[in-house]
């Protein structure tokens, strides 16, 4: 048991990631293996959100856990206090709330793709269920936020830990990705779909999405309007404004998005005059002293 404690004490980041992954990937495989890794267009709307909502143990139950073993109840207070960070600045909702939709209506006009929103009859339903979807990131974040991302920065820089966040955080999707990849292949071929969808919709393009959830939470110190930014992409681009089209066309809104979201982060250096290779934490309070 003291190892155990040591090592976690010692690797607290390498722990959080472990469990994590065997929390939620176990729990999503108990949920989906009954009825195949490959879902239909029903079990998307049934199984779907169960192995979901399994999944999101793993972060939110590893993040608040290792926070209390390692900062103890100083460190859970710590984390609560973040969450309900709410004096912020107006702008800084403006920039975690409206980027993802504005971005997901103007693909879906500019590719003439269609989407819920705008075919269903049942558009309350709709945006109700994206929000609610919105709503359940805050389990996520609980642990990549909440947890990971500031001991990173200690060591790393924002772009640093947001790659290394980034890239785990969308291998951590790879069994939603899988599951979907049935549904949305349509013509192409599983074998070329796969690997094209995880790569464009899950690695390249939530690891751009990720610079920018740290970006704003080094600027903002506030999780709860990291979780807001994480709400927004969620609920825009995978109920709300998701495409409809399968095959190619989803590819292609995928991929656009993808380069979209990396333009704004090209942006937001830009501007920010390099802000996201900022020093690590650790680093600016030694030079401080």
């Amino acid at each position: 048991m003291t190892t155990i404690k040591n090592f976690i004490k010692n690797q607290p980041v390498l722990t959080y990631f472990i469990l994590t992954f065997a929390i939620s990937w176990g729990g999503f495989v108990l949920v989906v293996s009954p009825s195949g890794f490959l879902g239909t267009q029903e079990q998307f709307e049934t199984v779907l959100p169960i192995a979901v909502l399994a999944m999101l143990v793993g972060p939110s139950v590893t993040g608040i856990l290792l926070t209390g073993l390692v900062s103890g109840r100083a460190g859970l207070r710590e984390l609560l206090s973040r969450l309900l960070k709410w004096r912020v600045g107006v702008r800084w909702y403006a920039v975690a709330l409206l980027p993802a939709p504005l971005l997901a209506v103007t693909l879906i006009f500019a590719l003439s793709q269609t989407c819920p929103i705008f075919t269903a009859d049942k558009k309350v339903v709709i945006l109700l269920a994206g929000i609610a979807a919105g709503f359940t990131t805050v389990l996520e974040e609980l642990g990549w936020t909440g947890f990971a991302v500031p001991r990173l920065r200690l060591r790393y820089s924002i772009l640093t830990t947001s790659l290394i966040v980034g890239v785990l955080w969308a291998a951590w999707h790879f069994l939603q990705v899988l599951f979907v990849s049935g549904i949305y292949s349509g013509a192409v071929s599983l074998a070329l779909f796969l690997p094209l969808n995880f790569f464009s919709s899950s690695v390249a393009q939530l690891t751009a999405y990720r610079v920018l959830l740290v970006w704003i939470y080094d600027r903002t110190k506030s999780l709860l309007v990291t979780t807001l930014m994480h709400a927004s992409f969620t609920a825009s681009t995978t109920v709300i404004f998701r495409p409809l089209e399968t095959g190619v066309s989803f590819l292609t809104f995928q991929l656009v998005l993808t380069a979209a979201l990396w333009i704004v982060v090209a942006a937001v250096a830009v501007a920010n005059r390099g802000q996201l290779s900022r020093q690590p934490l650790r680093e600016i309070k030694m030079q401080s002293m």
